[in-house]
């Protein structure tokens, strides 16, 4: 998405793929969108999804199953969503990618001075050579954050306590599902170097002529999943479960969103002790080497296999799990490079760095009963999800979850700029591995919000090289107003959505303060003095007769607000 943000305003920009394949997890089984507000995500993530919806619509048409199952683009196959980004790409001749291509996150892979990256040295996988790339603007857009810390910025994979920023769940917790409120006992609330578990998404199928079975995976270990069975025959659960036609079955260990074509995004069970995830083991990650770092995925891969292994065949299982469970097998037109299995571990969380800005999980938290979140005036992202982290430890005798599996809701929030720009770099946005704490990072760490983040690094580095600006001198204004004018959305209302004309100046006045909710009323009358208000945070003159309705306020302000916000020698001034 900042490749494709920053070449639709004329940059180059080249993409590094270490894998084969270009997509990230979109592309490898995270097929069901997370989102709680779909109508919080706009721009290029908004065109994603249409794509998608288009895609099936013209494969399928209006009336067929595959076109209802991809509930208007936001569940996907794994294979259309590459083939869908690739053609958002190959629609942009300024953009280069090159797959098979590895960063080591080493200081000698980086050619840096006075705050400015002029360089990168990356491995090609297939040749063994070290390749240089030089560029205006570098994007880490690492799960992990790889690139920010061989050139020494700062970062943090600590989960946090509650006594570092009072975030209810923070430390170690240990919480029912579905009993928000309810902490289970050994809860100390204390802060600790652990990282949340990975997982696959995996692409399974019902259907028997796309269906392949599971195999016994090396080094299979009974032991590791033993204690599965008696959950089973007693109904023993962390939480509260609505039974799904699933639930007998494969659902008891990984959770079923239904995709096209009969497959499915089969994720980490959250009402489950044992399940896809695997605690503990990829503490190394965020910080590993790729050597360490394909061990590890191999282990996850074999522990995988073997957990449906387990829960198909093994005698100790009740038979009606095991024969629902035996319907199921991977996708055998997905991923056919791979064996059928996701080319990518679900990194959920790697390295956050130390950026301008730090998310908290009290910015997506209302200020007050009923009102909104704080409201960042350098927002420039609008998302909605819960503030969810995954366990951190496995199994403990007695406790009613895992240390760490907790989920706290959440109202739409905005994004400030400043936690993807590093302190200490002037030429480097991190649009994934921000700056927040583990809690914060649980929110914004959905495919929706990085997307759209990642479209604001496109816009902003148009930006810094048009004015010659380090990335914390970014023009805010100019930013936001460029991201609007494309559908982005910076702020959400309930009532108002991109494309319409009173748009742009709403979202503006909604980060300079001017609601107080998600209502925009536009039907509503306006008072002389709302808009002079407005009229004064804009900065721009509109004509207003006196019975005007606040539409068309917004909308004549709209139409004022100038293409951009300061002039170069200004923003040179402000940069001195």
């Amino acid at each position: 998405m900042t490749a494709i943000a920053a070449a639709r305003r004329g940059r180059s920009a080249i993409i590094l793929e270490r894998t084969a394949h270009i997509g990230g997890l979109p592309a490898n089984g995270l097929g069901a969108t997370d989102i709680s507000t779909r109508a919080a995500a706009a721009g290029l993530f908004r065109e994603f999804t249409e794509r998608l919806r288009q895609y099936y619509l013209d494969a399928y048409g209006e009336g067929s199953e595959q076109f209802r199952i991809c509930s208007d683009g936001f569940h996907f196959e794994p294979s259309v969503a590459e083939r869908v980004l690739w053609g958002m790409i190959r629609e942009c001749p300024g953009i280069e990618v090159f797959i098979r291509r590895q960063f080591d996150a080493r200081p000698d892979r980086v050619d840096a001075a006075r705050r400015r990256i002029s360089s990168i040295r990356v491995l090609d996988r297939d040749t063994g050579a070290l390749e240089t790339y030089a560029g205006e603007i570098f994007i880490d857009a690492t799960y992990e954050g790889d690139l920010a810390a061989a050139s020494g910025a700062p970062f943090s994979t600590r989960r946090e306590g509650f006594a570092d920023y009072r975030e209810p769940m923070a430390g170690r917790v240990f919480q029912r599902w579905g009993f928000h409120e309810e902490i289970g006992e050994g809860s100390t609330f204390e802060g600790d170097d652990t990282i949340q578990a990975y997982n696959f998404r995996l692409c399974l199928t019902d259907q028997p002529e796309n269906r392949v079975p599971f195999s016994r995976p090396p080094g299979y270990d009974r032991e590791e999943y033993a204690s599965l069975a008696q959950d089973l025959k007693l109904d023993r659960m962390p939480g509260v479960h609505v039974r799904e036609r699933e639930w007998d079955g494969i659902g008891r260990i990984t959770n079923i969103v239904w995709l096209p074509n009969g497959k499915t995004d089969a994720n980490n069970q959250h009402l489950a002790f044992i399940s896809t995830d695997l605690p503990e083991e990829n503490y190394p990650w965020p910080t590993a080497d790729w050597a360490w770092r394909d061990r590890f995925q191999e282990r996850l891969r074999n522990y995988t296999l073997g957990l449906f292994w387990f829960l198909q065949n093994d005698p100790e299982v009740p038979e009606s799990f095991r024969k629902n469970a035996q319907r199921f097998g991977l996708a055998a037109d997905e991923y056919t490079d791979n064996g059928n299995f996701p080319r990518q571990v679900y990194v959920r969380e790697g390295r956050r760095i130390v950026g301008e800005a730090c998310f908290l999980a009290h910015d997506a938290l209302p200020v007050e009963p009923g009102g909104r979140p704080p409201v960042h005036p350098t927002s420039i992202a609008a998302s909605h999800y819960p503030v969810d982290s995954h366990a951190v430890h496995k199994r403990e005798p007695g406790r009613v979850h895992l240390d760490g599996f907790v989920s706290v809701n959440t109202l739409p929030y905005t994004v400030p700029f400043g936690i993807m720009t590093p302190k200490t770099l002037d030429n480097l946005l991190v649009p994934v591995a921000v700056s927040a704490s583990h809690m914060g990072f649980g929110t914004l760490r959905m495919e929706p919000c990085w997307m759209a983040l990642g479209e604001a690094a496109g816009v902003a580095s148009h930006l810094m090289i048009d004015y010659r600006l380090p990335a914390r001198l970014v023009p805010i204004a100019e930013l936001q107003q460029e991201l609007i004018r494309n559908g982005a959305m910076i702020i959400f209302f309930r009532d108002l959505a991109p494309g319409d004309p009173a748009y742009p100046a709403a979202q503006l006045l909604g980060v300079r303060g001017a609601f107080a909710d998600w209502i925009a009323d536009l039907d509503e009358p306006i008072d002389p003095e709302t808009a002079a208000d407005w009229t004064r945070l804009l900065g721009v003159r509109a004509e207003c007769a006196p019975d005007s309705s606040r539409r068309s306020v917004l909308e004549a302000l709209s139409r004022a607000i100038p293409e951009r916000a300061s002039s170069p020698r200004e923003m040179l001034v402000a940069a001195r």
